[in-house]
Order: C-alpha cells, then sequence, then structure tokens
C-alpha cells in the first residue's frame, strides 16, 4: 500500500509497515507510541488514537506523510547499492551472532571501536549501516547523523532484501521476535 492510500480508519500495524518510521514521527512530535502511558495497540486505528489523544487526525496523517518523505532520503535501495557499495563503509548493526552466520561481503559488525572510529573520521565519510529486515536501520541513521556523520545511509529492506534481491547465495533466516 502506497503512503497516501493511508487513512484515519488504517490500523496502527499497517502504518507501521507502511511507513518504517511512524512510530519514531509519532513519539518525537506527540509523545505517542514511545512508552507505557502513550503506548498503542497495532490494532487501532489512526482516528482512535487520535481521538483519545485529543489530536486532529488530518494534520498527522501530513506529518506521518511528511516524515516518511524525510525517512526516506535516508535509504538506499539495494539494487542502486549494487553498483556504488565500494564507495561507502559498509556497517552492519546486527548481532555479533547474526553478523558470524551471514554477512555482506566486506562489511563490519558494529562495535564500540568501529563506533569511535567513525566519529574520529571525517564527517563526510559515505557510509551504509544495515540490519536484519530494514526495522531498525532508520533510528540508527538518524542516531549517526545527529552525531555529525551527516552521510549515513540505511539499506531498504536490510540483508534480507538484499539477498532476495541482489545475492541470493545468502541465506535468508528468520529471528523469533520477527513478526
Amino acid at each position: 500500500m502506497p503512503p497516501d492510500a493511508l487513512s484515519a480508519d488504517t490500523p496502527m500495524a499497517e502504518i507501521l509497515e507502511v511507513l518504517p518510521g511512524a512510530k519514531r514521527a509519532l513519539f518525537a512530535r506527540y509523545h505517542l507510541g514511545g512508552c507505557q502511558s502513550c503506548a498503542f495497540s497495532n490494532e487501532e486505528t489512526l482516528a482512535q488514537l487520535c481521538e483519545r489523544s485529543e489530536l486532529p487526525v488530518t494534520e498527522v496523517l501530513a506529518h506521518l506523510r511528511a516524515s516518511h518523505v524525510h525517512d526516506s532520503a535516508m535509504l538506499l535501495e539495494p539494487a542502486a547499492l549494487q553498483e556504488t557499495l565500494g564507495a561507502f563503509r559498509l556497517i552492519d548493526i546486527r548481532t555479533r551472532e547474526e553478523h558470524a552466520a551471514v554477512v555482506i561481503k566486506n562489511s563490519e559488525l558494529f562495535t564500540q571501536d568501529i563506533q569511535q572510529e567513525l566519529f574520529a573520521c571525517n564527517p563526510e565519510s559515505p557510509i551504509l549501516l544495515y540490519d536484519h529486515r530494514g526495522g531498525n536501520v532508520l533510528d540508527q541513521v538518524a542516531w549517526f547523523r545527529g552525531h555529525g556523520l551527516k552521510q549515513t545511509f540505511g539499506m531498504r529492506g536490510g540483508i534480507d532484501a538484499w539477498s532476495r534481491e541482489i545475492d541470493p547465495s545468502l541465506p535468508r533466516y528468520k529471528i523469533e521476535l520477527d513478526r
């Protein structure tokens, strides 16, 4: 479903699937979804959330769409990266176990040592982050950019998308916590 097709009656689970950064955008602007007191359920519609939070649904939906445009500028498509991957420092933000099991060639596991190295390097150096399925990469890209590394991007869909779209020799996997 394209972002323009979302409406007040769209369940939050669907909004979060279509707009991966929606939870961050809702919390940053309206303090919704980030803690127990402001949580929402996946079955709740945007209209229901806005009604109980006393927010205009049209404003919230417009904010979510604008945030998505901003987020999309921080993500790169696996196909677009295939040709230019060597121009980036490729950082794997998954767990050590995931990195040991399956990895994109020439990537480095994100550690505190790598973090210190990155903070000491040229802030314009291109960095590409990837996770398992793209669910956490936007938060990490925002964190890196917030610390001055302005040329940091995330891979849309993570290593799972890379395996499906670019390199089928990489095994796909599922984590018990995945939806």
